[in-house]
């Protein structure tokens, strides 16, 4: 591998920055949701769904127990939002307040709507 190229994926490694926001786990069926805020939407999405095929799943044992009873093809994941960067953002920035305004918010949403949370 030629020294530029090294230089080129250097620089899109420091420059990459991971989908931020929230999304659901839902049992397509019933509407009951799991709802999660994330500042890394796919790897957030694969540690769960790997967490629930290997019933691990420790921070809601109920959609634990549905998504073992029922399978993986009984639920869905759906991207609600994702939350844009600040354009002056170097990479330092914590998003969590936004992340955890954006949650309250969705969960607000979600339950005016009659969803049933786990």
């Amino acid at each position: 591998m030629n020294m530029d190229r090294k230089k080129e994926l250097k620089e899109a490694y420091k420059n990459y920055r991971p989908e931020m926001g929230i999304f659901v786990i839902r049992h397509i069926e019933t509407g009951k949701t799991f709802l999660e805020a994330t500042n890394n939407i796919k790897g957030k999405i694969n540690s769960d769904v790997f967490q629930l095929n290997m019933e691990t799943f420790m921070r809601n044992r109920d959609l634990n127990k549905d998504w073992k009873r029922l399978g993986k093809d009984a639920f869905e994941v759906v991207i609600l939002e994702k939350l844009e960067y600040d354009e002056d953002d170097q990479g330092s920035k914590d998003y969590g307040d936004e992340l955890e305004m954006l949650y309250g918010e969705w969960q607000r949403k979600l339950r005016s709507e009659g969803t049933e949370l786990y």
